[in-house]
């Protein structure tokens, strides 16, 4: 199965988002851009990639302790950039982003203990990517108009697993479908 561990903003804050991402496909060039669905809107913090069916069981038992020690926490959508000179739009966030930037540690040291392999540890950066492009695109224009963009501060109180399905039919558009496969309560309400 190929896996992530994300914060999954709640439905209300998705259509907020929405709202703003409507007005950046009025933009010039927006048609150059694969733009993400609302179903895949979600902060990842952790990437594990194909994991081994017989790993899952250790790893879903460590990121429920992950949760349980881990205390809910504000967080809102807010502003925007890019990666790699304009191959991935994102939507930032603010909030107690060492309460995410912690979660997310933990997320990668429980599929570690797993026996999950995960690379290079890379710096976390809080990210909901919006848009993608095969080749360089100047998304500047795009970021900006996120600047202003905040939304409604949530309280993140659930850690969830993620499953990633990859589109295999070829056709232009089709994107990945997620389905959750776990969801944890945060702190002791879990």
């Amino acid at each position: 199965m190929r896996l992530f561990a994300a914060v999954l903003p709640p439905e209300d804050v998705v259509r907020e988002l929405a709202a703003e991402i409507d007005e950046l496909h009025k933009l010039p060039g927006a048609d150059a851009l694969r733009w993400t669905g609302r179903p895949g809107w979600h902060f990842t913090l952790a990437f594990y990639g194909e994991v081994d069916d017989d790993l899952v069981p250790d790893l879903s038992a460590r990121l429920e302790r992950v949760a349980h020690r881990s205390e809910p926490f504000p967080l809102a959508v807010q502003g925007g950039g890019q990666f790699g000179r304009g191959k991935a739009l994102w939507a930032g966030a603010e909030g107690d982003l060492a309460a995410l930037r912690l979660l997310a540690e933990r997320a990668e040291a429980a599929a570690r203990k797993a026996g999950v392999p995960m690379g290079e540890h890379r710096r976390y950066k809080a990210h909901l990517t919006v848009a993608r492009s095969r080749d360089a695109v100047d998304v500047r224009p795009y970021a900006e108009a996120l600047d202003g963009f905040t939304g409604r501060t949530w309280s993140v109180d659930e850690l969830a697993l993620v499953r990633s399905n990859l589109p295999k039919s070829g056709v232009p558009g089709e994107r990945p479908r997620y389905e959750v496969v776990a969801r944890w309560a945060l702190g002791a309400a879990g």
